[in-house]
């Protein structure tokens, strides 16, 4: 691989590496995303895999998604496919549905306008520069980072760097595309996604990009609450969440991107056993994620020593979460499956034995709050003494429950069944 280029010009020549010089196999490329790139490349399109997907194939990774770049309009993509929905108001992207419901995204190449062809009205300027079609060339210079602007072609196996990703991808650094102070005003969620890559990676983060960060860290309060939710819900879901949240908040960045939220080290090392959890495989939900955001905050505002009335433990849950939940318009449904895990979480800390412990038994998100107690007392290293016993409570609801519904099923009389009453068969009418 070349040595690593800091001064890209756009009219420098790409590195491409034949399919003799890197690892890149069909095999590993999901069957439903080849299909695609086949029927482009037959139809006469330019058809390659692009972004993370190149770049985790290239480290020995298993990509989660194969996104597919291509020179053919969204409706010329429409065209080919039946199965072929076009999705986005501004940025217009293909999805290719399948049986198994799984999408494969294509995306024609863009490119960004010069300043003379931008239109005047500064409030067309998004619209009209996320659909500006261009060339291959041209839409690797639009992206975010380096090792994401890397492309496989269907055509003949080559990967086609035209940014200097390969050097930082052996490297192992991650590094903007351009000026980052111009990239990250351009779109503050790209600081995020840096530091997501940062950890999930474990690549270095350049130094103009770090610093860039920290001068841009403010503008994340303009950028969409709705894309800054489903990036949060991302990080849990890779199981990187504790780590990039941290660095998130060591940059300056957790405030602005939050609704002014601020963590601590009980809430990070809480956070921390969720993400172990999504990388041993397990489901995540936002619910969970959203009270053990502010669990510990709870604690300072419920003590369990004050033996407040659950009344006024229902209220404190409902006002810690408004801010985040309005913020981030989050339903109503999960804003109270958040408070149950909140509330729950204070009636096992209380112990057993108080008024209302069968009806916490009986209720269905009790499994759940006490999953939540338990990794709460081992990331503050505290006795799971109070915890085992209410699982034994709970198991011991469960067998007397199952008890319960067999004896009710053998005591129930046996029905006899209805006799048909047979019909007298029909006769001719009289002529």
């Amino acid at each position: 691989m070349p040595e690593p280029n800091h001064n890209i010009k756009d009219d420098a020549e790409p590195v491409i590496l034949p399919r003799s010089e890197h690892g890149i196999s069909r095999k590993q490329i999901d069957a439903q995303a080849l299909k695609v790139l086949y029927r482009l490349h037959r139809q006469g399109y330019q058809a390659y895999l692009v972004g993370g997907c190149v770049r985790d194939l290239l480290l020995g990774r298993t990509p989660k998604d194969f996104d597919v770049g291509t020179n053919a309009t969204p409706q010329e993509v429409k065209k080919l496919f039946r199965n072929c929905f076009l999705v986005g108001r501004r940025f217009r992207l293909a999805h290719i549905r399948f049986g198994n419901n799984q999408v494969v995204e294509v995306a024609t190449f863009r490119r960004q306008p010069g300043p003379e062809e931008l239109p005047e009205d500064r409030g067309e300027h998004a619209f009209f520069v996320q659909n500006l079609f261009g060339t291959p060339r041209e839409d690797a210079f639009r992206r975010d980072f380096t090792v994401n602007a890397l492309f496989y072609n269907i055509a003949n196996f080559e990967v086609i760097d035209h940014v200097g990703g390969l050097a930082d991808l052996k490297a192992r650094r991650l590094r903007v595309i351009g000026d980052p102070l111009l990239r990250f005003t351009e779109d503050p969620v790209r600081m995020l996604r840096a530091l997501e890559f940062n950890v999930r990676l474990g690549f270095s983060l350049d130094e103009e990009a770090r610093e860039a960060i920290y001068a841009r860290a403010p503008l994340m309060a303009d950028a969409a609450p709705a894309r800054i939710r489903e990036e949060i819900l991302g990080l849990f879901r890779n199981g990187v969440g504790s780590a990039v949240l941290r660095r998130a908040q060591a940059m300056g960045l957790i405030g602005p991107m939050m609704a002014g939220y601020e963590s601590d080290e009980a809430t990070f090392a809480l956070l921390e056993i969720l993400d172990q959890k999504a990388l041993a495989n397990d489901q995540i939900d936002e619910a969970e994620i959203i009270a053990s955001l502010f669990l510990n905050r709870f604690w300072r505002n419920c003590p369990v020593s004050a033996e407040l009335p659950i009344s006024e433990v229902l209220q404190m849950a409902s006002l810690l979460l408004t801010a985040y939940c309005s913020y981030y318009r989050i339903s109503h449904g999960l804003r109270h499956q958040a408070k149950e895990l909140l509330v729950g979480c204070y009636r096992m800390a209380r112990g057993l034995g108080r008024r209302g412990e069968r009806r916490l038994l009986r209720h269905p998100m009790t499994p759940r709050v006490l999953e939540l107690y338990r990794a709460w007392l081992k990331a503050n290293g505290e006795s799971m003494t109070l915890a085992m016993c209410w699982q034994q409570a709970l198991d011991q609801q469960r067998q007397s429950g199952k008890e319960a519904n067999a004896s009710q099923k053998t005591q129930q009389p046996r029905r006899r069944p209805r006799s048909r009453r047979r019909r007298p068969p029909r006769t001719a009418k009289p002529s």
